[in-house]
């Protein structure tokens, strides 16, 4: 077994008993998920000097495994804030080629303007794997800027919005390569909106996809829990609801048309 391939997790749930802290990874953006996952991802399905799409960069997770790994990156957001965070972490960077663009990805125009840009400063036409951790709808808005999709909060509209985030960067993914979603669900008027089904539906309707794999990750080390793990129990049998621990990572590899 090589080194790339050492460890890595085939199962269909993945247990994390904490976030890695290591290297450029710090836990200072809220929902910014663990490097674990994109690790995990990075090192099944693509090699080195391939190039990593990130739809929604957030802190840089995905950046900085990939430059642990030795693999390009692109990567877009909106907020204007953490993308300076994450150029200001990356200025002694060498061994990668990267880039970063601030933009509304489910914007056609302005995604086809900025992805095919970045790609030929990179020397290349296709990516080898996106990956998509989006918000879970309203339930953390990270800007107040109108089309960020963290500012909607009716499911059906947040799926379409979504739908066309993929549309737009779906061109760009080699045949036979990968989609990587993380998503989890949602609480809203006392019910389970179960928006990571939501999605799945969804992209096998409109893309030309196979779904390999629906994998359940669980951290024990949840900040927004730690320490605390009586009360939530307390407050969830008073109540009727169960306490959210999971997340989705579903996985689509892209069909030649």
């Amino acid at each position: 077994m090589t080194t790339e391939t050492e460890n890595i997790n085939v199962d269909s749930l993945w247990i994390i008993n904490e976030r890695d802290k290591s290297g450029k990874h710090e836990n200072i953006y809220h929902g910014n998920f663990i490097p674990q996952v994109p690790n995990q991802l990075i090192r099944r399905y693509t090699k080195e000097n391939d190039t990593v799409l990130d739809l929604f960069m957030g802190s840089g997770t995905t950046l900085y495994e990939c430059e642990n790994l030795n693999r390009n990156f692109i990567g877009f957001d909106i907020n204007t804030q953490i993308i300076d965070y994450v150029k200001s972490k990356m200025r002694e960077t060498q061994n990668i080629k990267f880039k970063i663009n601030e933009c509304d990805v489910a914007n056609q125009v302005l995604f086809k303007e900025n992805i095919e840009k970045s790609l030929s400063e990179l020397g290349t036409e296709k990516v080898q794997l996106i990956i998509a951790h989006p918000p879970y709808m309203d339930i953390v808005k990270f800007t107040e800027r109108a089309e960020d999709l963290s500012q909607i909060g009716d499911l059906t509209t947040f799926v379409k919005q979504f739908v066309q985030v993929i549309k737009n960067a779906f061109p760009y993914l080699e045949n036979k390569k990968y989609l990587g979603i993380v998503i989890g669900d949602v609480y809203k008027k006392s019910e389970v909106v179960p928006l990571a089904f939501y999605v799945l539906d969804a992209i096998k309707r409109n893309f030309n996809v196979k779904l390999k794999g629906i994998i359940i990750k669980n951290i024990e080390g949840n900040r927004g829990k730690l320490g605390q793990k009586n009360i939530w129990q307390y407050r969830a049998l008073q109540s009727d609801y169960f306490i959210f621990k999971h997340e989705y990572i579903l996985v689509f590899k892209k069909e030649e048309k």
